[in-house]
């Protein structure tokens, strides 16, 4: 229902409306992808019942949020985000409206976008869906995306009377037939896998529609990929005579570079309006302007007589108080000789005695309380003195100011035109820029109804009102990556006919509610069939298990690719096309210089043998190193840049594509030192590359360091995530591509029929192995003196019984700072190291020692005793578990160094030279500091303090538990999901008091359980 009597919405208007609401609120209650900004040192400064008003500091505002929609949350919770309204004041600080409760002191808060704003539009356009002709969405070909109605399928037969030189166009024969079945069908799916022409066929179906007589909108749901398109339709009809006068438009920011260069003047609404329009806009310019001066002499006026009446007031209050001052001084001098001459005839009368003593006694009673009067009236009259002086000093004050104000206006206003003309002039200038507008605005809705063929993103055609007078046709491009709701109001604007082009294997939309964990699984379920099914699934043309139909008539299979080598091609159809194989169509020969690394098409690069197991499964650091020396090698043979090149960008040849944000942070970093500078679009996840390519691709598959797989490699089938992502990212390579993989790690986690197993063992079948050791030498300690600067600057390898000796030659050489991390002591390797490190302490090497607090146990508390004892800095830090050691911030070794514990090196360790991986190892450390929901530390206990095991202090209880229990019970602990901390001051572990004894029974006293 919609609230409108009992009239029943067009299905399928309630299912994805359904999807849209649990969309938003599963946005509402994700952390984001998105920048945000961490307020701290909240209070609330008012608001009614509804909305509440806080004010925060703020460090490190972002302006890229500067007028955005924003949500905020408490910093670390696990509620949903609330919209709020922000203003940023002049100290810096932020004001905050909001609906949400964060409390009367609110220690700290974030903000971030909020990426709702377009969801709810959309609802606003689906619920207004109906079958009348002002209905925002045409049911008809909207529906036809979920296979309802009859569209037309035909074949243009004189495909060449709308596309210039059809003939001689270097078209495939696939690529033809999808091109002419477009031009004379109501409906038409293409699908069009990476590398098959699909920009071009887009682009030639745009232009024989706009020669049909057709107005045509084309959408797709990234900015880059509708100015990819735009500008091979830009190519196409820049020869037409109107093209200057916005034939193809852009609605929205043009984010590709070579678009805006080469047709940015002629497709963006505004400057077409500006070219056309340039004598009226310098008119209105020249009117504001001078409407601008006339404002400043009126206000020069106006200021002026508000001057003159405030120093008319501030005279008269000043002559008032004066006037008051004498008064009151005439009444006191009354009241004073009231006063004495009651006090003379008080003195007259005496002390009352003989026959008349009682009527002298009323006498003197009555003279009393006169006196008693007269004394309280003479301390009234008195502050009223001093008040109406204080009020004469402050109006006396205020008229000097004022006076002096006054006389620097009114020479102003000696030397300005009388307000009299200036107000009618002023008038008359309005009226002109009225008109002046007026015609300017036809100018642009001129401009508007020029528009044939207009180019957006799917979001923003959605959520606008109306973007073309009227709209024929619709193409969707990379329609795999928009969501069902979006296409169906998408598909919904054309009257005439609907063209979806995209491939249903290559990045899906971005969604969360079929993902999210607090939604029901009904809700899940939901999502799945209203939100992440994308068009081609909908309308049929896909099974549940990615299969396609491809005898539907409905639909055009590009067949043939012309970007990839062949080879290339053949892993990206055994991950992704098994059952429709592509063809290639392009030569065998690599566009790159030579070069010894590059000798074939596919290269795997095999870490197994290398590998450093720790940490988590989204970084790598083996894989950052074989990286860093691939490039560097590449760099040597000129096939890449060298350091701060400026007739090449690396852009221009490579990209290095990783499945984790953690690994790609890494390796910027190291690819910046290389390079000499961040290249944007370098290095990133498989998203960001969705719709470009590269003559080489290196793909670090950064599985093998943590315990896992990962998310990235979850999945199996051909509709996963899983084989959607490796197919683009290993589809965006040209000429060459390189996987760098722990093979034997994958091969023991992967199923071997997965797409992810397919494509290791087509590598290891058919890519030339590149020999880890090749790029990352494999070192002995002895190695290291003999070393050049450049060679020993290399990350290298070392075996577990190398790593001591070679440890030592580095610390003889540290100059300023020694930084150790290790979880554990043990009272041997202390001893043995720091009579390594005492000469250095002494040296003014500054010498820290990261690790856990080992107060529980007295033997390791007195190694850390001993190690302050050295001279060394003892940081502790609870739960640590990085093993690293840090020299002079810029030689890293990591791996399994726990160089203070028994348990030292087990395997191979790696050596890095690089400030950039020292950097980031300690801003990792950092980090894991505030993992902690960020709340205000509880206060030790005063001094004298008791709480015996089991007592609830403070809203905590403290248990004791034996030293050699506390593994067993912080266990115990983490499987009831129960919050757990050392109290460092009590020697106990503490608990919320709310949670039940039943759970904690094993640990408490006898007499508490």
């Amino acid at each position: 229902m919609n609230g409108k009597g009992t009239q029943q919405r067009p299905f399928p208007v309630d299912e994805l409306s359904r999807a849209v609401r649990l969309e938003i609120a599963a946005e509402l209650r994700a952390d984001g992808d998105g920048e945000k900004v961490s307020l701290s040192a909240g209070r609330r400064v008012g608001g009614d019942g509804e909305t509440r008003e806080y004010l925060f500091s703020c460090r490190a505002w972002k302006q890229s949020l500067a007028g955005e929609k924003l949500l905020i949350r408490g910093s670390r919770s696990r509620a949903s985000w609330e919209r709020a309204e922000v203003t940023r004041m002049q100290d810096g600080k932020v004001k905050v409206r909001t609906g949400a409760d964060l409390g009367s002191e609110p220690f700290n808060a974030q903000l971030r976008k909020d990426e709702t704003a377009g969801l709810e539009s959309m609802i606003d356009r689906l619920e207004g869906a109906s079958g009348s002709d002002n209905s925002p969405v045409n049911l008809t070909t909207a529906g036809w995306l979920l296979g309802a109605g009859k569209p037309r399928l035909a074949r243009c037969t004189t495909p060449g009377d709308f596309i210039r030189d059809y003939r001689d166009r270097r078209l495939n024969a696939a690529q033809r037939q999808a091109i002419e079945q477009a031009l004379g069908s109501d409906l038409t799916f293409i699908w069009g896998p990476p590398g098959t022409g699909k920009t071009d066929v887009v682009a030639a179906i745009a232009e024989g529609c706009y020669r049909q007589q057709l107005r045509v909108l084309f959408l797709a749901p990234t900015k880059v990929a509708v100015d990819q398109a735009l500008e091979r339709i830009c190519d196409l009809l820049s020869g037409e005579e109107t093209f200057g006068e916005g034939l193809v438009q852009r609605a929205g920011e043009i984010e590709l570079p070579s678009l805006a260069a080469k047709f940015g003047d002629q497709i963006d609404p505004a400057r077409i309006a500006g070219r056309m329009s340039e004598e009226v806009t310098v008119q209105i310019a020249a009117a504001r302007e001078r409407l601008e001066a006339n404002r400043e002499i009126l206000a020069v006026h106006t200021e002026a007589e508000r001057v003159g009446e405030d120093l008319r007031t501030a005279s008269a209050q000043r002559d008032d108080a004066g006037r008051r001052i004498m008064t009151v001084q005439g009444q006191l001098r009354a009241s004073r000789s009231a006063l004495a001459d009651i006090e003379r005839q008080m003195r007259e009368l005496g002390v009352p005695s003989g026959m008349f003593a009682k009527r002298k006694q009323a006498k003197l009673d009555d003279l009393g309380r006169a006196h008693w009067e007269h004394r309280n009236t003479l301390a009234t009259l008195d502050q009223h003195l001093s008040d109406a002086r204080a009020a004469h000093q402050h109006h006396a004050s205020r008229t000097g100011a004022l006076e002096r104000e006054f006389t620097i206006l009114r020479d102003q206003v000696r030397t300005i035109p009388a307000p009299g003309p200036v107000r009618k002039a002023s008038d008359l200038l309005r009226q002109q820029l009225t008109a002046l507008e007026q015609k300017l605005q036809k100018i642009t809705e001129a401009v508007r109804k020029n528009c044939r063929v207009l180019g957006t993103t799917v979001a923003k055609a959605v959520q606008s009102r109306k973007l073309l007078d009227s709209t024929d046709v619709v193409i969707i491009d990379e329609a795999g990556m928009v969501n069902l709701p979006s296409a169906w109001c998408a598909a919904g604007l054309a009257s005439r006919r609907v063209i979806v082009a995209g491939d249903f294997r290559q990045l899906p939309a971005v969604t969360r509610a079929s993902g999210d964990r607090e939604a029901t699984p009904q809700d899940k379920d939901h999502a799945k069939l209203w939100m992440d099914r994308d068009a081609f699934a909908t309308a049929g043309l896909v099974d549940a298990a990615g299969s396609a139909r491809r005898d539907d008539p409905r639909m055009v299979c590009l067949d043939t690719q012309y970007r990839m080598r062949p080879a290339i091609c053949d892993v990206v159809n055994v991950v992704a096309y098994p059952d429709s194989p592509l063809r290639s169509g392009r030569d065998d020969q690599s566009r790159l210089p030579s070069s010894p690394l590059l000798d074939s098409p596919l290269i795997l690069v095999d870490t197994a043998p290398r590998r450093l197991s720790y940490g988590a499964h989204t970084t790598n650091s083996v894989h950052e190193a074989v990286i860093h020396e691939l490039i560097r090698g590449l760099q040597y043979d000129d096939v890449l840049p060298a350091r701060k090149w400026h007739d090449q960008r690396p852009t221009d040849r490579m990209a290095v594509i990783a499945p984790y944000k953690d690994q790609v942070r890494a390796l910027r970093g190291s690819l910046q030192y290389r390079f000499g500078q961040d290249y944007e679009g370098l290095v990133d996840t498989v998203h960001r590359f969705q719709g470009s390519q590269r003559p080489l691709v290196v793909i670090d598959t950064v599985a093998g360091a943590g315990g896992k797989l990962g998310y990235f490699y979850e999945h199996t089938g051909l509709a996963s995530h899983t084989c959607r992502l490796l197919n683009v990212a290993l589809s965006r390579a040209q000429d060459h591509l390189i996987v760098v993989a722990d093979t034997q790690f994958l091969h023991a986690k992967l199923s071997p029929a997965s797409e992810a197993g397919r494509m290791l063992d087509h590598l290891e079948r058919h890519a030339r192995s590149l020999p880890v050791d090749d790029l990352v030498p494999f070192r002995s300690a002895g190695d290291l003196a003999g070393l050049a600067d450049d060679e020993l600057a290399r990350p290298a390898f070392f075996p577990a019984d190398e790593v001591p000796r070679a440890v030592e030659w580095d610390l003889d050489r540290a100059r300023g700072s020694i930084d150790v991390f290790c979880a554990f002591l043990d009272p041997q390797p202390v001893k043995k190291w720091l009579a390594r490190l005492a000469p250095r302490i002494q040296a003014g090497v500054r010498v820290t020692v990261h690790t856990r607090d080992q107060s529980e146990d007295p033997r390791r508390a007195a190694l850390v005793r001993d190690l302050e004892g050295a001279g060394c800095q003892v940081t502790v830090r609870d739960r640590m578990h990085e093993k690293v050691l840090i020299i002079d911030d810029n030689v890293l070794w990591h791996g399994s160094l726990n160089l203070l514990a028994n348990i030292g090196p087990t395997d191979l360790m790696m050596r890095i030279t690089d400030p950039t991986a020292c950097r980031r190892v300690r801003h990792i450390v950092e980090h894991a500091r505030m993992e902690r929901p960020a709340r205000q530390w509880r206060p030790g206990p005063p001094a004298g303090a008791e709480a015996g095991s089991g007592v609830v202090v403070d809203g905590s209880r403290y248990i004791r538990v034996p030293y050699d229990d506390r593994e067993a019970f912080k266990q115990d602990m983490r499987a009831a999901g129960v919050k757990y901390a050392w109290d460092g001051s009590r020697k106990m572990w503490r608990v919320d008091a709310t949670v039940p004894e039943p759970l904690l029974q094993r640990w408490l006293p006898a007499g508490e359980a």
